[in-house]
């Protein structure tokens, strides 16, 4: 592997065609990781993509795809024609061409001056045609009749042309075998007649079984000489070689005058394998609907205002700061906050809650959610790959392209599965050949191929991924993004799960209870210089003093200086005047004398308010008290993930008597009280050292160093961005019950993964002794081995069904 430069990296996703097992997926996976400058190569056997991180300084992109299409398989390019206008002469259209084909991603471009049409070649995952327009744009020229028109799902029509020539092929494959699998059934009842005389000719066998296995067979012979130039073996390589030894060894016989023919075997086994794929290929169509179905959630226009007018725009063409109107029933086009207006808006699409939510102005609206009741405008925030839709699509398609560590058991047995296959089948003839039934060599070729068919890996290589497809399809559904496959299984894993308080387990909204001003201060100035002192602040307990004191009239007043204080408070000055408000801590840090008060505050604390003191001047000037509200379901969560044999933590920077009331309220025992943010991380590790898998869930900015060092790491989606990059799993509702629906989901697609494997294995681990004992007939074992594979999807496709919460 290459040496690669972290600046010019790269993550890209590239559509491939024309994968049949796990050993294929391997060999691209070797030879894309041996390339320079690439960093990480994965390829997904189910989702026919391929993962790469590369340095694009060193390592082109139609490289890339061209070592792809070197070993056979072909790179799925999305292509679009453009009507360009303003070009005036040969010159112009030379420029765009040029311009284009140096943008990162695009395959080809052709320019027609004549017609005035840009066609372009680009792989999606490393380009937008939003991109590809604006490069036209930049250097002079319009660019019309986008999207609506023009863009076309290649990587659809790609799966639907497939599924078209497999059907071409079983046609051919099963018109020309039904005649002689008649011939083999008239002959073992010893039907004799004009019909069974004609089927058993020689010649008329010979005949139906050449198309068979060089038209609808062709397919096998390319994939297994391209495989083995390259130095690798596939199933193509055992279908091509155990039906090619029933066609030659018959055509020997035809020549000698033999009566051992094998016509049927040859032809009927490749059409119950065309079968197999036929269906295979339907069933994964099926696996990729969540993807297919959330980017079909986006709007296709929207309605801003410019120049004073409403105008219809394509949702591409809207920018950052335009102002949208958006009418009811409307889907909302992109992502950005309410200017003017109110309305309820239905954000199943992303938290999978079905009761609409009030919105009025300030509040966040999200693309393609729909606006059920009134009009209101928004300023766009979020456009394009921005948009919570696109990152969510992103998310997913990441996670199904991943791989669980569980997979890398198939990857290891499929790379070393078919020279073993090979090698059991020659032994295999020679045992039957030269001992068994010694110098029967029709009979030893039969078991031959008969092992070499069963053994096929195809469903070993689906097992997997089909069900992390699913898996994370559905979590998607539901408000629950997992950011890779590796996260899906750990979660099934967990025996303990840390949660941050405020804003996890509460509600992070809290409000102001008492104020209570000591010595000759009064309430209204206690009130105000709180106000003044924490306007500043990002903390919650802090916003909450802001918020009352804006309901009270208060007109805050600017400090001269501000310092904030992690885990204790502020520190300000006012007038030459130190201000300090927060904790216990803070004032006997800074020496404020407040003994006298110890017995009041506790018991405040035991009634789950948080106290805030404030002093003035080196002297306690009054208290705070802010309560903070539990999240309706957080009681029913911690109870069911206790029910699982789970330990839940609490852990906070309150004192302890205030989170002890909080954790006594939803019957949570196990409580890690005054923590300071950047302890949080320590503390996690600590759960860690004794054993425990960890998971840590919380919401804020102090939280993303815990939420990296967890095993796994929840990110309730209702807090910062910065949380969510931290962790794996992104809870988009925003309560608790969507970490025991995660682990609800990861359970039950292990399961599926599990059973799976069984399946793919027992096939091959009862089906091979028997094949090579003679009990098995090559047309059976064939149709077992096809059988194998759709089984497998099947079984995948059933978790749709599973409902997580």
């Amino acid at each position: 592997m290459g040496e690669v430069n972290k600046t010019f990296q790269e993550t890209i996703l590239l559509k491939i065609n024309g994968m049949t097992c796990a050993a294929c997926a391997s060999r691209i996976e070797r030879v894309l990781s041996k390339l320079p400058g690439v960093d990480k190569a994965t390829v997904n056997l189910a989702t026919e993509k391929a993962s790469v991180t590369y340095d694009r300084a060193q390592l082109g992109l139609n490289e890339l795809a061209g070592k792809i299409e070197n070993l056979g398989y072909q790179v799925i390019k999305d292509k679009v024609d453009l009507k360009i206008t303003g070009m005036t002469c040969a010159a112009c259209s030379g420029r765009i061409e040029r311009v284009l084909n140096k943008l990162p991603g695009v395959a080809s471009a052709v320019v027609n001056l004549a017609v005035e049409k840009a066609s372009v070649e680009y792989y999606a995952g490393a380009i937008e045609l939003k991109d590809i327009k604006n490069r036209i744009e930049n250097i002079g020229f319009g660019v019309l009749d986008l999207t609506d028109k023009a863009e076309v799902d290649q990587e659809k029509q790609a799966r639907e042309a497939e599924v078209t020539r497999q059907r071409l092929r079983l046609g051919i494959a099963a018109a020309f075998s039904l005649p002689l699998l008649l011939a083999m059934v008239l002959h073992m009842l010893g039907i004799m007649g004009t019909v069974s005389d004609l089927l058993m000719n020689p010649y008329v066998q010979l005949g139906l079984a050449t198309p068979v296995q060089f038209i609808a067979g062709w397919q096998f012979y390319r994939g297994a000489y391209l495989t083995l130039k390259n130095g690798s073996a596939n199933m193509d390589v055992l279908v091509a070689l155990g039906t090619s030894s029933a066609y030659f060894y018959s055509i020997a016989n035809v020549i000698r005058r033999s009566p051992d023919l094998y016509f049927e075997t040859s032809a009927i086994l490749i059409t119950l394998i065309i079968l197999g794929k036929l269906l295979e290929a339907t069933a994964k169509g099926r696996t990729s609907e969540a993807i297919k179905a959330l980017m079909g959630l986006q709007a296709k226009t929207a309605r801003v205002l410019r120049n004073g007018q409403e105008v219809d725009i394509a949702v591409e063409s809207v920018l950052v700061g335009d102002v949208v109107v958006v009418r009811p029933g409307e889907k909302i086009p992109v992502d950005g906050v309410i200017v003017d207006g109110t309305s309820t808006v239905d954000e199943s699409m992303l938290t999978g809650e079905s009761l609409p939510v009030d919105k009025k102005v300030g509040d966040q609206v999200v693309g393609a959610t729909i606006n059920k009741l009134g009009t209101f405008k928004f300023e766009a925030a979020k456009v394009g790959k921005d948009t919570a839709l696109a990152q969510i699509v992103r998310i997913v398609e990441e996670a199904q392209g991943s791989k669980a560590p569980i997979q890398r058991f198939a990857d290891v047995v499929s790379g070393y599965f078919v020279p073993t296959v090979v090698g059991l089948s020659v032994i295999t003839f020679g045992l039957w050949y030269f001992l068994l039934d010694t110098g029967n060599f029709s009979r030893a070729l039969i078991n031959f191929t008969a092992v070499l068919v069963i053994a096929c890996p195809c469903a070993l290589g689906l097992a997997t991924p089909t069900s992390i497809m699913v898996g994370t399809g559905k979590g998607a559904e539901h408000g629950i993004l997992i950011k890779g496959a590796e996260h899906l299984e750990n979660a099934h894993k967990l025996t303990a799960i840390v949660l941050d308080k405020t804003g996890t387990i509460t509600k992070g909204q809290p409000e102001v209870t008492d104020v209570i001003p000591l010595g000759d201060l009064p309430a209204a100035e206690l009130l105000r210089l709180a106000v003044s002192a924490e306007k500043n602040s990002e903390h919650p307990l802090a916003q909450a003093i802001v918020d009352y004191g804006k309901l009270q009239g208060v007109q805050p007043q600017d400090p001269e200086s501000f310092t904030a204080i992690p885990g204790q408070g502020v520190k300000v000055a006012f007038a030459g005047k130190t201000v300090l408000v927060g904790t216990r801590k803070l004032m006997q840090e800074n020496n404020i004398e407040f003994t006298g008060l110890v017995a009041q505050i506790e018991q405040m604390e035991l009634q789950g308010k948080t106290v805030m003191l404030l002093a003035v001047a080196n002297k306690l000037g009054g208290l705070f008290a802010v309560a903070d509200t539990v999240k309706e379901h957080s009681a029913q969560a911690v109870a069911e993930l206790q029910a699982m044999g789970i330990e839940v933590w609490m852990i906070t920077g309150d004192n302890s008597r205030t989170a002890q009331a909080i954790a006594r309220t939803v019957g949570i025992t196990n409580v890690m009280a005054e923590v300071l943010p950047e302890n949080k991380a320590e503390k996690v590790e600590y759960l860690k050292s004794e054993g425990k898998i960890v998971a840590m869930v919380g919401d804020g900015i102090n939280d993303a160093p815990a939420l990296a060092t967890a095993d796994v790491g929840f990110a309730i989606g209702t807090g910062t961005d910065v949380a969510m990059e931290a962790a794996d799993i992104t809870l988009m509702r925003g309560d608790l019950t969507g970490i025991v629906a995660a682990i609800r989901l990861s359970k039950a697609t292990m399961r599926n993964i599990k059973q799976n494997l069984f399946w793919a294995l027992i096939y091959n681990s009862v089906g091979i002794p028997i094949a090579a004992a003679g009990y098995l007939s090559p047309v059976l074992a064939g149709a077992a081995m096809a059988f194998s594979s759709v089984s497998v999807v099947t079984n995948a496709l059933r978790l749709k069904r599973f409902n997580p919460y």
